[in-house]
């Protein structure tokens, strides 16, 4: 049967290399949604490619132009944040790829879930702010969240088929991106175009600075508890930096599995889309004789404060990890532009967490009101910078 495919944040470096993966399968998958925040030309030309029943251009000053481009088609185009929701609830959408990016992605994906449509999680975000909420919903309403993440998606695979086996350690592996084994005084000059230079991935804008500064693994942490329904003290960070072994399973009897395989996001894009099926790919194959050397490590979570940070928001849990989520998209905004430091990223989040009242049972409003403090308290905070 081939599955009907809404994709949210089309234009994206997750969106555009799911295209990708459904272009070479037109036998199996369909796009019946494509949503944009502002990239109106990137929109038009997938519409025209691949026919989905609707597309939305969330920025409403680009709606013209979208529906211009595509009046002789059969194509509808909507606008604004409220038909992101509405879209993800249509009968003939069968799965939601949420590759939104941040907090954005949060409401869209509970209307998916409570509409009972299957998830592949790209926005991390999504669980690390409100993980407890979400996944409750998820299994209130029968869907599976797929990760679309290299390192969750390997944890998925490896679990399965071990369902009633117990579950000692999750390792999750980083790159150490662009900055590892750098100090602090090294760090206090990088620029953003320095972080932006991802030695094994290449992603958006955002996530590859959360990668340089160990964020990404932080909030891959916190994803992970609600993904695995783990404690937080059965999940570690080892530094990998071939980025070959995308995490670890280690089960009570002290066995262990890895997913491995070269560093492609396309992989776990197609598993997740695909599951629970594997299908044919002519992705480059991985060799062992290219890789001799398979090494791990500590990460430095003394220099990279931000991955200590997340751990400490998680242990914390109510609205806390909303609080750091929130922060952080603030301060890596102002370090794009290059209006404060890489080492203040750090600063400011902890001035948040430290300042944002504590919640220890959010709702979904208390998120959204956490949320909305957040980025005012850290928009202040960078003004002072």
């Amino acid at each position: 049967m081939i599955k009907n495919i809404a994709i949210l944040g089309s234009s994206g470096s997750i969106g555009t290399q799911a295209l990708d993966v459904i272009r070479q399968y037109p036998q199996l998958f369909k796009i019946a949604v494509l949503t944009v925040h502002h990239n109106a030309g990137l929109l038009i030309k997938q519409a025209l490619e691949f026919h989905p029943e609707t597309v939305v251009i969330v920025n409403q000053e680009k709606y013209q132009e979208v529906k211009d481009a595509l009046l002789h088609t059969s194509i509808k185009v909507l606008s604004g944040e409220a038909a992101l929701v509405e879209v993800v609830q249509y009968p003939e959408v069968d799965i939601v790829l949420t590759a939104l990016v941040g907090f954005s992605g949060l409401q869209p994906t509970i209307a998916a879930i409570q509409a009972k449509k299957d998830i592949a999680l790209a926005n991390k975000e999504t669980l690390v702010v409100a993980g407890e909420l979400v996944t409750r919903l998820a299994k209130e309403n029968g869907v599976r969240i797929l990760p679309v993440d290299s390192e969750h998606s390997a944890i998925f695979q490896c679990l399965v088929g071990e369902a009633h086996n117990s579950v000692e350690k999750l390792y999750i592996t980083a790159s150490g991106g662009p900055f590892r084994g750098k100090n602090s005084d090294f760090l206090s000059t990088v620029t953003s175009k320095e972080a932006l230079k991802h030695p094994n991935w290449v992603m958006g804008a955002k996530i590859t600075i959360d990668s340089a500064s160990l964020m990404n693994k932080g909030l891959e942490v916190i994803e992970a508890k609600w993904l695995f329904d783990i404690d937080i003290s059965k999940i570690d960070v080892i530094v990998h930096p071939q980025s070959v072994v995308h995490s670890i399973v280690q089960f009570n009897d002290g066995s262990m599995k890895a997913q491995m395989g070269l560093p492609d996001m396309k992989l776990p894009i197609q598993y997740a889309l695909s599951y629970p099926e594997r299908i044919n790919s002519d992705f480059p194959r991985f060799d062992f004789l290219n890789y001799p050397q398979l090494t791990f490590e500590q990460p430095d979570k003394n220099t990279f404060r931000n991955l200590a940070l997340a751990f400490m928001a998680i242990e914390t849990g109510g609205n806390m990890p909303c609080v750091i989520n929130a922060a952080n998209e603030v301060v890596v905004a102002e370090f794009l532009k290059e209006r404060i430091g890489f080492l203040e990223m750090s600063d400011i989040i902890e001035r948040c967490m430290s300042s944002i009242s504590y919640l220890n049972t959010p709702t979904l409003q208390d998120f959204i009101e956490t949320d909305q403090e957040t980025r005012m308290l850290a928009q202040r905070i960078v003004t002072k910078y």
